[in-house]
């Protein structure tokens, strides 16, 4: 699994490369969203780019759990 800081900035390139492809996208947004799908599966062991997505916001939430505990332990 990516760091968590990884994981953020894929998650954020991923949603805002979304919005752009959904507005206006031509083929360099369309490579650069299909890049950055590629890297959010291998980064979460996934085979779509919403699968990864959803794996990697879970896998954030318990890395924020487990901080949470650690500062609370």
């Amino acid at each position: 699994m990516a760091h968590p800081a990884v994981l953020s900035q894929l998650i954020e390139e991923y949603e805002t490369l979304k919005a752009l492809h959904a507005e206006a996208g031509g083929p360099a947004v369309q490579q650069r969203l299909e890049d950055v799908t590629y890297t959010l599966c291998v980064s979460t062991g996934t085979q779509d780019g919403e699968a990864a997505l959803r794996a990697a916001r879970r896998q954030l939430l318990r890395t924020a759990s487990d901080e949470g505990s650690l500062i609370a332990g």
